[in-house]
């Protein structure tokens, strides 16, 4: 399955400038600088609406997640992420918007052991069927994503789609990829929300650095890492 021209960019080596990416070694060989692309071109693509590979250290999930502005979502962005990714599609939140749309922590004992902050479930409240569908799920998530849409009652519960509850300091205060889903998304200018979801190898097994490299190069993806991410943050002071 091609990526619908919205979610990827033109091939090419990834790009470098000031903010040089980190260098990291994957399971299979070593990665260079030159793997990952600039932070700049990334919020570029997210302004734009399209997705980008986000990766997180090593020793953390050492995972790649596609993460795109929830208020840019379409069915095609959607039936891509689903189809290469494990489906359980969440969007990263500012805990002000979840606030906004009332929607609480799921448990009141949170025994993740990142401390994952889920919501609980929705599904756009008109305009959609059973709620799962590519299309149904984009209709949420660009509800979750458009700051204009302000009542509790645009959604219902429970749905389809997991909202997350970030740290209000993104990745400065947490390096997951609910908090680089919001910093990407308003660095970008756009509304402080991110659609995410973990990618997955063909045989169910998590896609992990060298693998979201291969993965990022075949669809024509920007990949970047939550370290840079946050090393721009601090650059910048943004």
């Amino acid at each position: 399955m091609s990526p619908p021209a919205q979610i990827g960019r033109s091939s090419g080596t990834p790009s470098t400038s000031s903010n040089t990416p980190s260098v990291g070694a994957g399971a299979n060989g070593i990665t260079s600088a030159r793997d990952f692309d600039t932070i700049e071109s990334a919020l570029e693509a997210i302004r734009d609406g399209k997705a980008v590979v986000v990766m997180d250290n090593e020793d953390r999930e050492n995972e790649g997640d596609l993460i795109f502005a929830a208020e840019k979502a379409t069915p095609e962005l959607l039936a891509f992420t689903i189809r290469y990714s494990s489906g359980y599609i969440c969007v990263g939140m500012h805990p002000d918007r979840l606030d906004e749309l009332d929607l609480p922590l799921m448990v009141k004992e949170n025994t993740d052991p990142l401390r994952t902050q889920y919501t609980v479930s929705v599904d756009a409240a008109e305009g959609v069927t059973t709620g799962i569908s590519a299309a149904d799920r984009a209709k949420t998530i660009c509800i979750l994503g458009d700051y204009s849409v302000k009542s509790p009652s645009s959604l219902r519960r429970p749905g389809h789609v997991l909202p997350l509850r970030a740290r209000k300091s993104g990745v400065l205060e947490r390096g997951g990829h609910t908090e680089a889903a919001i910093d990407l998304t308003r660095l970008a200018g756009l509304n402080p929300a991110g659609a995410l979801c973990e990618l997955v190898n063909d045989d169910g097994t998590m896609k992990r650095r060298n693998d979201c490299i291969a993965f990022a190069r075949e669809h024509g993806l920007k990949l970047v890492t939550i370290s840079d991410l946050a090393a721009y943050r601090r650059l910048h002071n943004c």
